[in-house]
């Protein structure tokens, strides 16, 4: 049975303080609001509604905690950039997310979600910042991979390469569509394989 199979949802979080205990194994799922980072959870678990996905930015405003049993969660962060959210959320989410990929001891596995069309946006270079001290590893995926033709694709995947290239710790990526499944399997074991580390 694979690990994805087991996904439920166990947890939300608005604040640092509530965190569950820091023990086992997570992989977390960052990146710009709308980058697709619900989608790409669905994706992987082969469900249409485990990660609620909604074409407005800024919907998710917690820690998403979704169990894969044996003390391993995936766990899905609020999205960040989007203007349209007030300042005093903004600040909310920025001491949640930075407290928790800083400080988490589970944490084992940051996976970046960017736009293939957008790239490494100044906002995710801020991200892989704030990690780098940890130089915890870091797993990419170049979303909505299927909004590009196969050369854009490439291009796209050439210049996030170099984009990240400086990185301190172990860092990988690769083109995923969440629509046309491209991508899954090669995610999934990259996930699977921090998860049983």
């Amino acid at each position: 049975m694979s690990l994805f199979s087991q996904l439920e949802f166990r947890y939300a979080v608005y604040l640092a303080a509530d965190l569950p205990p820091d023990i086992g194994t997570e992989v977390a799922f960052a990146g710009r609001s709308n980058a697709g980072k619900s989608t790409a959870i669905n994706a992987l678990a082969h469900r249409k509604k485990l990660a609620f996905v909604s074409k407005t930015p800024g919907r998710t405003q917690c820690l998403v905690f979704f169990d894969m049993g044996h003390h391993r969660h995936l766990v899905d962060l609020p999205g960040y950039g989007y203007a349209a959210v007030p300042g005093r959320e903004q600040d909310r989410w920025t001491e949640l997310i930075s407290t928790y990929i800083t400080q988490r001891k589970a944490l084992k596995l940051l996976v970046l979600v960017a736009d293939a069309r957008q790239g490494i946006t100044p906002h995710d270079r801020y991200l892989l910042d704030w990690l780098a001290p940890t130089a915890k590893p870091v797993h990419v995926l170049l979303t909505k991979a299927d909004k590009l033709t196969r050369r854009e694709a490439e291009q796209a995947l050439q210049d996030a390469s170099g984009a990240i290239a400086d990185y301190p710790g172990d860092i990988s990526i690769q083109l995923f569509s969440g629509l046309r499944k491209t991508g899954v399997l090669q995610a999934q074991a990259q996930i699977a394989k921090w998860m049983k580390q």
